[in-house]
C-alpha cells in the first residue's frame, strides 16, 4: 500500500459497550403487526453520515485495559505500514498467526460440503471480474501492505495490516499497491497525509465504518454488490436495521459476526440456511452468524395464537424472510444490471469518461456508465427474490465448461419443500454480461489493472487484457473472445427492520403474493383444490343452514310454549 504519512501525538479514550445491551435484542422478535398503508415505506437517510460512531456494542468482552496512547512502542515515528504492526506484535504476540488463518487474509476457503476451491484468488465474479491477477488494484480490501501479485509473501507477520480494522479516528485508508494506467490512478492523487502514530495510538474495536470501508464497496461502489451493505448502516436509524440502529442497540458488525482468534462467524462461502443448534445466549455459542443463535427457534414470545402461528413459520421460513421486506433501503440504491461490452468508448479528446444518470433518494447521483467498466443499472426499495434454499452454494469456476446458450449462474443454490435443512431464503439477484472464452465455453480472467499495454483500464482492448490474464496465470484462451450473459445470487440477511413493518400474512398468503414463484408444497390462501373449495363452501353453506333451521325451529317451539301456558 501507497501511504502518505506524518508523525504527531494524540489523546485515546478507547469506548467499550458490554455484552449486557445485547441482551436487549432478545426483545425484539415479536409478531407482524397489522398490515398498514405505510408498513414498507422507509425514510430515506441523508447524503452525508458521520465518520465514526463510538459506543458500539461489540461481542469481545467490556472493559479495555489498555490506553494504546501511553505505550511506548507506539509513540512513532512510523514511516510505514509494517512498521506499525511489527509494534503491534511486540504485545499481541500470537496476534498475527490468528489473522494468518482468517479469510480476510488467506483470499482461500475450500467448501468442505462441494471441495471447490473458492476465495477471490480463484473466482470470477461478475461485478469486477477478478482480483486474481489485478492485486494491485483489489488488495485495497486485503488486510495487507505490498499485495501486489502472486509472489506475496502470506508467511510474514508484518504484511499484516492492523489499522483497517482497528482505526478508530476515521483518518486511515488504503490505495492501489501499484501502479495503474491514468484512466484509473488519476482516482487517487491528492489524497491527505496519514499520521500513523495518531491511528496507532487510537485504536479500538471494529466498528462497522471499518468494515464497511470493504463490505459496503464491494462491486466497486457504495452498496453495489450485496443490497444490504451500504453506508446507510454506518448511522442507521431503528426502522433501517433494529440491531445496529446508532440511537438504539447500536450493534457493531461483531456482534453477530463474532470473532474467535480473528476468524469470524459467518460467509458466503459457507452459508448457515438454519441453525438447528442455535440456542444460546451472547457469549455462548460463538461459531456461526445465524438469527437463532441469540433468538433461539421461538423467537416470538407469548402463548397466544398469534405467537404460536409465526413460531410454526421457524421451520421452514428463514427470519430474514419476514423481517427484511426490502433491501437497498436507506438511500442507498444497489447495482442490478451491469454490461461489460459497452466499456472502452471515449470521448472527442480520445479519453475515458462517466455518465450519471441515475440519482438515489439521499440525493446522490450515481454512475451510470464508466469507460471502463461499462453500463450500469441501480435500484432502491427492492423486492427481493425468494427461494428454498439449503445453505450450499455451488460456484462456476476458471475452468468450468458451461453452454453458453443460456445464462451462466456464477454462484447457484439448491433447496425444496421436503428438506429439514432448506428455508425459504430472500435474495438479491445480479445481471452481468461477461467476457468469456467463446472457443472454450469458460470464464476468463481479464488484466484490468497496472501501467503496461496490456492492463483494459489503459488500452480499452478486452482481447489483449484478457489474453494477458489468462497467460499470467498459465490458463490456456482460445483467442475467441465473446460475451456471455451471468446471474448471481447474493442472501439477504441485513437491513432488520422494526417488527411493525416486518411482512403481514396477506403478503405472502394469497395468489399474487410473494411467494407466488414458488412451488412443491401447499400454501393456504395461494393454493386451493376446486373440489375442496366447493366441498368447503357446501359445508359452511349447511352449517349456516342448520343454524337457521335451529333459530327458527326454537322461535316456533318458544310460542307454542307460551301458548299453551296461556
Amino acid at each position: 500500500m501507497a501511504l502518505r504519512t506524518k508523525t504527531s501525538r494524540s489523546n485515546f479514550r478507547h469506548r467499550a459497550a458490554g455484552l449486557a445491551t445485547i441482551a436487549a435484542a432478545l426483545a425484539l422478535a415479536g409478531a407482524p403487526a397489522a398490515a398498514k398503508d405505510e408498513v414498507h415505506t422507509f425514510p430515506s437517510k441523508p447524503a452525508t453520515a458521520p465518520t465514526m460512531i463510538e459506543g458500539q456494542t461489540s461481542a469481545a468482552k467490556p472493559g479495555g485495559t489498555t490506553d494504546h496512547s501511553k505505550l511506548k512502542q507506539l509513540q512513532g515515528p512510523f514511516a510505514t505500514g509494517p512498521e506499525v504492526t511489527k509494534a503491534c506484535l511486540e504485545c499481541h504476540t500470537e496476534a498475527g498467526k490468528h489473522v494468518m488463518k482468517s479469510l480476510h487474509w488467506t483470499w482461500d476457503f475450500k467448501n468442505p460440503g462441494t471441495g471447490q476451491q473458492l476465495g477471490k484468488k480463484h473466482l470470477v465474479n461478475n461485478f469486477c471480474t477478478n482480483a486474481r491477477g489485478n492485486e494491485g488494484m483489489c488488495a485495497q480490501c486485503h488486510i495487507s501492505y505490498n499485495y501486489k501479485d502472486s509472489g506475496f509473501d502470506f508467511s510474514n507477520q508484518e504484511n499484516i495490516d492492523c489499522l483497517i480494522c482497528h482505526d478508530r479516528t476515521g483518518t486511515y485508508y488504503k490505495t492501489p499497491t501499484t501502479k495503474g494506467n491514468a484512466a484509473c490512478s488519476v482516482m487517487f492523487e491528492g489524497k491527505p497525509e496519514i499520521d500513523l502514530g495518531k491511528v496507532a495510538r487510537a485504536v479500538g474495536m471494529p466498528g462497522r465504518e471499518n468494515c464497511g470501508r470493504c463490505h459496503f464497496n464491494g462491486g466497486g461502489d457504495d452498496n453495489a454488490k450485496h443490497g444490504d451493505l451500504s453506508s446507510a448502516l454506518i448511522a442507521p436509524d431503528k426502522p433501517l436495521d433494529v440491531h445496529m440502529d446508532a440511537k438504539g442497540l447500536n450493534f457493531a458488525c461483531t456482534a453477530c459476526h463474532v470473532t474467535v482468534r480473528h476468524i469470524p462467524a459467518g460467509s458466503r462461502y459457507d452459508v448457515h440456511a438454519t441453525d438447528p443448534d442455535g440456542r444460546g445466549k451472547p457469549g455462548l455459542r460463538r461459531d456461526v452468524a445465524t438469527c437463532q443463535s441469540c433468538h433461539g427457534d421461538k423467537p416470538h414470545p407469548g402463548n397466544g395464537l398469534d405467537a404460536i402461528k409465526l413460531n410454526g413459520h421457524v421451520d421452514k421460513v428463514a427470519c430474514q424472510t419476514c423481517h427484511i421486506p426490502a433491501f437497498a433501503r436507506g438511500g442507498v440504491a444497489t447495482m442490478t444490471s451491469w454490461d461489460w461490452r459497452t466499456a472502452g468508448k471515449l470521448n472527442e479528446k480520445g479519453e475515458g469518461y462517466y455518465e450519471k444518470n441515475f440519482t438515489q433518494s439521499n440525493g446522490v447521483q450515481r454512475k451510470t456508465y464508466k469507460s471502463i467498466k461499462g453500463n450500469f443499472t441501480f435500484a432502491e426499495n427492492v423486492t427481493p427474490q425468494y427461494a428454498w434454499f439449503d445453505g450450499q452454494m455451488q460456484y462456476t469456476t476458471i475452468d468450468t465448461v458451461f453452454d453458453p446458450s443460456r445464462p451462466v449462474a456464477i454462484n447457484s443454490f439448491n433447496g425444496r419443500y421436503e428438506d429439514n435443512k432448506s428455508r425459504i431464503w430472500p435474495f438479491k439477484r445480479m445481471q452481468t454480461v461477461l467476457p468469456y472464452d467463446a472457443g472454450r465455453n469458460t470464464l476468463v480472467y481479464t488484466h484490468l489493472w497496472g501501467e503496461d499495454d496490456a492492463a483494459y483500464w489503459g488500452n480499452y482492448d478486452f482481447t489483449k487484457a484478457v489474453a494477458a490474464g489468462m497467460k499470467k496465470n498459465d490458463l490456456p484462451f482460445s483467442g475467441k473472445l465473446g460475451f456471455i450473459d451471468t446471474v448471481s445470487y447474493w442472501p439477504i440477511t441485513h437491513m432488520v427492520t422494526t417488527k411493525d413493518k416486518a411482512l403481514t400474512c396477506s403478503e405472502c398468503h394469497s395468489r399474487n403474493g410473494r411467494l407466488a414463484a414458488l412451488s412443491g408444497f401447499y400454501l393456504p390462501g395461494r393454493d386451493g383444490f376446486a373440489w375442496l373449495d366447493i366441498a368447503g363452501f357446501l359445508a359452511l353453506a349447511g352449517a349456516l343452514a342448520g343454524v337457521m333451521l335451529h333459530a327458527v325451529a326454537r322461535l316456533l317451539i318458544g310460542r307454542s310454549h307460551h301458548s299453551d301456558h296461556t
